[in-house]
């Protein structure tokens, strides 16, 4: 054994014995045991110390106060001191003492240490302070590639993502740093965020030039990438060629074709996740073909899924997870299931009373979301603006005017709430379907915000179930300055062709056509039982 390794291994052992005592003795002794530890007042004995602390579980009141005890004589610290502190302060998130050390690297002189900037901007990245960690960066008088990511990584965290692609497109030229596989990582997230396709689809080109080894990390970055840019076949191309994958691949794969509407690409991955036991299905990946399920409409997928996380039983039916299946039931017209799993969640949030309030709402059972929101609010659960559109919808669609009016009332004055064009659609359509077409066009009139096309339509549509030519005839002379979408103005063409009006539902129809305008095509899904 060479003579480093062997003061090496002495000093381990003179340090074991004091880390032990101290976890084992309370507070009272501590000051007892420092004294003892700053008898040897040599820097690197008592680093190694303050590095066990640092690394191991003990609180980090025991390492704050060993490195105040420290700085105590300037023989017992050095440079490596605050590195070390700092360290601590990132694993513990105590960012005022990490500002109070910063303080006293400048007053001391040893701030231009570049390893320690490094871990300063770490340290701010981790505490959402990014102006203070680009003041950090400036400093550094030669930045490694340690400090391009550390910066680039809170730009796109802290939603700066202009700036961290800007940051990335200069290392290279203003320092001559290549960047390595973190880099491109916080790139590519920063990328997704603003859809900067160029420069992702630059990243991957860097990525198979320079680096002949295989980052799950790095390919499941650029995955999410081409899901969040809507590239979901060079996503799938990514996916299919990863030599390996994790929960996080296959989740990110079944989630983007939920995204982009792909359900039943997204239950046939899931499907292929499960049947292939690479991996076994995370949280994530349930939610995602939950709510592929729901847009399929087909009850059966749902009862598999259901059944699988069952069975699993490492999966709780709670939170995000029983949310989303009682949204899943609830669309695919299932409310008795969606009801059994409300009732056996252990805790309700807001999202939980809004979804089942929702999905009573849509399979019209609406006179008994009132009774509902009621017990929500008695369980002292605040609604918001989501929880509205359902309860004014099952309004609407129950012929409950005024309770629908009170609630809308109560939204602004009681919760203020801020009004939005979907609020504003439900109200129209409350009243317009109740026949009520005065006040209905007074409430559009009076609206503090442009009325849109959902606004319109709702007018329009009860107009034609109600057979208001009049007013059908005043809309269609405003709607095409209004700018509203086909969809709008078809239902006014097919409003006087109900009423046999054919040369105005043409004349409608002709200014559709000479504005380009189109209506999305609607479909319908059937379950066949085989």
């Amino acid at each position: 054994m060479c003579p480093i390794q062997k003061a090496q291994k002495m000093r381990i052992k003179s340090i074991n014995p004091l880390l032990l005592l101290l976890h084992r003795c309370s507070s009272k002794h501590l000051d007892q045991i420092k004294a003892k530890v700053l008898t040897s007042p040599h820097p690197h004995t008592l680093n190694t110390l303050l590095t066990s602390f640092t690394n191991s579980h003990t609180p980090h009141y025991y390492t704050f106060t060993l490195y105040n005890q420290m700085l105590q004589n300037p023989h017992t610290h050095n440079h490596f001191t605050f590195n070390l502190a700092l360290k601590a302060c990132c694993l513990t998130n105590s960012f005022i003492k990490g500002q109070e050390i910063h303080t006293h690297l400048i007053k001391t002189g040893h701030f231009s240490h570049t390893y320690i900037q490094n871990i300063l901007i770490h340290l701010y990245v981790l505490g959402n302070d990014i102006v203070y960690a680009h003041r950090v960066f400036q400093s550094v008088h030669i930045p490694t590639v340690v400090s391009y990511t550390s910066i680039i990584s809170g730009f796109s965290k802290c939603g700066f993502v202009d700036e961290a692609i800007g940051m990335f497109c200069v290392m290279s030229v203003d320092h001559n740093v290549d960047p390595n596989a973190n880099t491109l990582v916080s790139v590519l997230s920063a990328c997704g965020n603003v859809r900067g396709l160029n420069v992702g689809k630059a990243v991957h080109c860097y990525w198979v030039k320079c680096f002949d080894e295989e980052n799950v990390i790095f390919d499941n970055a650029l995955l999410n990438f081409y899901v969040k840019v809507g590239l979901i076949d060079d996503a799938r191309q990514v996916f299919d060629e990863m030599r390996e994958r994790d929960v996080v691949s296959w989740s990110t794969m079944v989630g983007g074709f939920v995204q982009w509407g792909f359900c039943e690409k997204a239950v046939a991955v899931f499907n292929k996740m499960v049947g292939e036991r690479e991996v076994r299905p995370n949280e994530a990946a349930v939610v995602s073909v939950a709510g592929a399920c729901a847009s399929i409409g087909s009850l059966r997928l749902c009862e598999s899924v259901h059944l699988y996380v069952r069975e699993r039983g490492d999966i709780p039916i709670e939170g995000k997870v029983g949310n989303a299946f009682i949204n899943m039931y609830a669309k695919c017209g299932s409310v008795r299931n969606a009801i059994r799993l409300f009732k056996t969640l252990r805790f309700k949030d807001m999202i939980s009373w809004s979804t089942m309030i929702n999905g009573l709402a849509v399979n019209g059972l609406g006179h008994h979301v009132l009774p509902l929101f009621g017990l929500m609010l008695v369980h002292g659960v605040a609604p918001d603006d989501v929880t509205f559109i359902s309860l004014l919808t099952a309004c609407s669609h129950g012929g409950l005017v005024d309770e629908g009016v009170m609630l809308f009332k109560g939204m602004v004055d009681t919760y203020g709430i801020s009004v939005h064009e979907k609020h504003c659609a439900c109200v129209v359509d409350l009243y317009a379907r109740a026949g009520r077409f005065k006040e209905a066009e007074e409430f559009v009139m009076g609206m503090d915000i442009e009325p849109d096309g959902p606004v319109w339509g709702a007018l329009v549509s009860a107009c034609r179930v109600h057979e208001n030519e009049a007013m059908v005839r005043r809309l269609s002379e405003t709607l095409v300055d209004k700018g509203v979408s086909g969809g709008t103005l078809c239902l006014v063409s097919n409003s006087y062709a109900s009423s046999s009006k054919w040369d105005e539902s043409m004349e409608v129809r002709n200014v559709i056509s000479s504005l380009g305008l189109k209506k999305m095509a609607g479909s319908s899904w059937i379950e066949l039982d085989v």
